[in-house]
């Protein structure tokens, strides 16, 4: 069982992290609703699982990276959920970006069943999961934590931990995930002024990416706002504006004012409306922004 790791969800982000669990040594029982995209993984190292229940039997740890609450909800304790067979003591990593209300039901829920929950939402494009350089957002019971550290760490470049709250990663999360989508409309506006004023949009990216918004941030997405670069597609609008909406329904729970989450939520739904969904977060920001003032 030490040797075997429960996994569920081979997106653009769950599929890397299983090349790189494969490659440090595990053997992973593995569950994807489209059950061919395990295909790309090396069959020698792999049982492929017709349910989530199924990839979770006899380990330690399970690993789930998927794209909706009612998804996770449904993987978790739905009539073939991984509740059915999880051993006791075992620890449900779940990295999905979803609400702080839903990891807290769903932490009880394994609570009942005498398994651990924890809330491991991440930071990074794929490029950063295939060169295991996340950030690792982590909150939850202590003894959980113990537990999944190790494999974590073989996944990202640092873990952060938010306390014994199970949904406390998951605020971070939502409120990181507002933050890049705020970023890249204030980019976009930015870039597109200049541009409508006669100004190189590349070279005004460039020299703020390298003053004043000296980050990450602003340099990487900076590129791919001021050059238009929509492919290859990393993060879809379609979720970008799932995670948008996870802000706006958080901040009228708490009575948060966030004015900015609101106009955010607008312009990736405005992306979505207008047929963008599967394309790339960036793509659903910037064009909607260059639309609008006729560039």
């Amino acid at each position: 069982m030490k040797n075997k790791i429960g996994f569920i969800g081979l997106g653009n982000m769950g599929m890397p992290m299983a090349k790189n669990l494969i490659e440090s040594g595990y053997h992973l029982q593995v569950y994807n609703r489209t059950a061919s995209k395990a295909a790309e993984l090396d069959a020698t190292s792999i049982t492929t699982c017709k349910t989530p229940a199924e990839a979770a039997k006899d380990v330690q740890v399970l690993i789930s990276i998927l794209s909706e609450d009612d998804i996770v909800r449904e993987t978790v304790s739905g009539t073939e959920g991984i509740l059915k067979s999880l051993p006791k003591g075992a620890v449900h990593i779940s990295m999905s970006t979803i609400a702080p209300g839903t990891s807290d039901e769903l932490a009880k829920l394994h609570k009942d069943a005498g398994s651990y929950y924890l809330a491991s939402p991440v930071f990074g494009r794929p490029a950063a999961v295939e060169s295991r350089k996340l950030f690792i957002c982590i909150s939850g019971d202590k003894d959980a934590k113990a537990i999944a550290t190790p494999v974590l760490e073989l996944l990202g470049q640092r873990i952060i931990d938010f306390g014994e709250s199970t949904g406390g990663a998951n605020v971070v999360k939502v409120a990181g995930n507002f933050m890049i989508i705020a970023s890249l409309e204030m980019m976009a506006e930015a870039f597109t002024l200049a541009e409508k004023n006669g100004l190189d949009r590349v070279q005004v990216a460039e020299f703020f990416g390298s003053t004043i918004f000296n980050a990450p941030i602003y340099q990487n997405y900076g590129k791919l706002v001021a050059n238009k670069q929509y492919e290859p597609v990393s993060f879809t609008a379609k979720l970008a504006y799932k995670d948008a909406r996870l802000a706006v329904q958080l901040a009228q729970q708490s009575q948060t004012p966030m004015p900015a989450a609101t106009l955010s939520h607008n312009r990736l739904l405005s992306a979505v409306a207008k047929g963008w969904g599967e394309r790339d977060m960036v793509e659903g920001v910037t064009r909607g922004v260059s639309e609008d003032a006729g560039v």
